[in-house]
């Protein structure tokens, strides 16, 4: 019986490619699993409220979302299962800092909390408006910001933070995050605008009938990828991963995948 050979060069391709395949696996330093999988699985703390991170499938319960698939490409590189650990508000989230509950957690940048966690640089941005209900004298995301206006945010969330530190005039009422909350601080007048990022309003807009989001932004929030201090090998890990993630395409499809609005991939140049 005659023996039919591969060619060589086709042997040689071969091989290099199971050699680059094992380099790939190798490639996660034992520092970095170690710190993002010190249980045998990558937990990812995840804001259940914001529904531009994550949302959950009403019928089979299932969580979907950019972060969802940025938690899981992660886990799969470092080789371990995905684990989400959710949080029902942003001041839950915040308030699990230094507890060991997660090993790394999606949430929107701010300087007040990266004294408590590392972050990575931006990996996606998002316009931030306002809500206003039907019959507001309120025209423009300028003309909020003035005395006896009440702004709702949810408590310590990126609007809070960031409105907490530039507002001159308005007044901050905070509520806890989710639509319920929102919808409810502006029907029953206790708030003349609500502040969140510009895709959630378009959502709650629906349930709140001649309620109006504003053109225009106040800010852009930068969300990124924390992990607890102390741990610099996952730190720069995450880092190399996010980079790699905006290059290669992953954040872009996962925004388009949720159907996202007025969010953008985070762009190269953004600093921490």
């Amino acid at each position: 019986m005659t023996r039919l050979m591969a060619p060589r060069w086709l042997v040689s391709v071969v091989g290099l490619g199971l050699l680059a395949g094992c380099a790939s696996v190798q490639s996660v330093p034992p520092a970095a699993r170690s710190d993002l999988a010190s249980t045998g699985k990558l937990r990812v703390g995840l804001i259940l409220s914001n529904q531009v991170l994550v949302t959950r499938d009403p019928q089979t319960g299932e969580l979907r979302g950019v972060t969802i698939a940025l938690g899981k490409a992660l886990a799969k590189r470092l080789g371990v299962p995905f684990e989400p650990v959710g949080y029902p508000n942003p001041a839950a989230l915040v308030q699990s800092f230094g507890r060991n509950e997660w090993d790394i957690a999606f949430l929107a940048f701010d300087p007040a909390r990266a004294r408590d966690v590392e972050f990575s640089p931006p990996y996606m941005v998002v316009d931030n408006t306002y809500l206003v209900p039907s019959g507001s004298k309120v025209e423009s995301v300028e003309a909020v910001d003035q005395r006896g206006v009440r702004i709702a945010v949810p408590e310590r969330s990126a609007p809070d933070l960031f409105l907490s530190r530039n507002l001159k005039a308005a007044e901050i009422v905070r509520v806890p995050g989710g639509a319920d909350a929102a919808i409810e601080v502006l029907r029953s007048g206790r708030a003349d605008a609500y502040a969140e990022n510009a895709h959630m309003l378009s959502l709650y807009s629906g349930r709140l009938p001649g309620s109006r989001v504003l053109q225009g932004r106040y800010t852009v929030i930068q969300h990124a990828i924390a992990t607890p201090k102390g741990r610099s090998a996952a730190a720069e890990f995450v880092k190399e991963f996010v980079d790699q993630s905006k290059r290669d395409g992953t954040v872009r499809d996962a925004i388009a995948q949720a159907g996202l609005r007025r969010t953008d991939v985070a762009p190269s140049a953004l600093a921490k």
